[in-house]
């Protein structure tokens, strides 16, 4: 039974360089390049293909399974890499690390059918479908699946459809924006003002340098 998300991976072109990036960012990974989190792991790959870093694969989390084992789910006509496995503990709380991140607010997915994502993500993997909602401003329409503390929000913008899906940008949470702020200046992270979320009580910020090139962003409580 799947009953959280498990791990996100991330393929780089240069593992070195991307390591040493998001460890400033985030904290030291272990010696499998992942980075353990109060909700997910991240967890970082050299790509073959020399690609730009992109996220490539997420993994749900089965309790079920052997540990450290995973099986391929099929995601159908999103063509994008899903898999069961448990690799974390459910109740694994993780540590903020020295800037104050916890956890993973939500994970984008650019998708060209909000139709399917339903299909695939609520009806044959049973995440909840917390919302399902028309923004404007997005172009179309935007979906959040919740599940163990966590948020995958699929947007579909049905002005300018992707050509396939893919997993898009990522927001981090933490526990006082002022302060991850602060600690990101002393690290020499670039990152946007804190301004006003569009969750009722929130403050976001843009991350802009140390985050692999992927859409970034901070949120914490206003």
């Amino acid at each position: 039974m799947i009953t959280a998300f498990d791990r996100i991976v991330i393929e780089v072109p240069d593992l070195g360089t991307a390591r040493a990036e998001y460890q400033q960012l985030l904290g030291k990974l272990d010696d499998q390049e992942r980075l353990h989190l109060g909700n997910i792991e991240i967890q970082l790959r050299e790509s073959s293909s020399g690609a730009s870093a992109h996220i490539t694969a997420l993994t749900l989390l089965d309790t079920t399974l052997e540990k450290n084992t995973e099986q391929h789910v099929d995601s159908g006509s999103r063509g994008i890499s899903l898999a069961r496995s448990h690799f974390r503990e459910p109740d694994c709380s993780g540590n903020p690390v020295a800037n104050g991140i916890y956890a993973v607010d939500h994970l984008v997915l650019q998708s060209n059918d909000a139709d399917d994502c339903i299909r695939l993500f609520a009806a044959d993997l049973g995440i909840r479908l917390a919302l399902d909602q028309e923004v404007p401003e997005w172009g179309g329409r935007m979906l959040f699946f919740r599940m163990g503390k966590m948020t995958l929000e699929v947007i579909h913008n049905s002005k300018r459809p992707p050509e396939r899906d893919f997993f898009w940008g990522i927001t981090y949470l933490c526990q006082d924006i002022d302060n991850t702020l602060a600690s990101f200046d002393q690290r020499g992270i670039a990152h946007s003002p804190a301004r006003i979320g569009r969750k009722p009580g929130t403050r976001v910020a843009t991350i802009q340098s140390h985050c692999l090139g992927l859409p970034t962003l901070l949120v914490a409580p206003a």
